[in-house]
């Protein structure tokens, strides 16, 4: 799954549109919760190196939040890297680039969405 795949696919099974809220990096995408604002998925683009790839090439990435528990799980997944720039307790990241799979990808959003949607009172 490539970056706009994936936007593309969040569009549509979660019917939230993405926003681009640094003027200084328009290409990064944070998907919220309509009700409470929080993040469920942010796209970037970093060189691999950002991620502990030994490659100063660009990538596209995507971040979840993760149950502590699934991280290590979700760490052995082909794709999957420790957060970049989030706490890597509650964050994984996965490579928009054919390396991670759709299904796995399709996974962890569903698990973000999740943990990070409104409580119900």
């Amino acid at each position: 799954m490539n970056r706009n795949e994936f936007i593309n696919y969040v569009q549509t099974a979660y019917g939230v549109k993405g926003d681009n809220p640094w003027q200084k990096d328009p290409e990064s995408t944070v998907f919220r919760h309509i009700g409470n604002r929080k993040w469920f998925a942010l796209v970037v683009r970093v060189k691999k190196h950002c991620i502990g790839v030994d490659s100063d090439e660009y990538i596209d990435i995507v971040n979840f939040k993760c149950d502590k528990v699934m991280v290590g799980s979700a760490l052995g997944n082909k794709g999957f890297y420790p957060a970049y720039h989030m706490n890597k307790e509650n964050w994984i990241t996965a490579a928009l680039d054919g390396s991670a799979s759709e299904d796995n990808i399709k996974f962890f959003l569903d698990i973000s969405f999740e943990l990070t949607a409104p409580k119900i009172k």
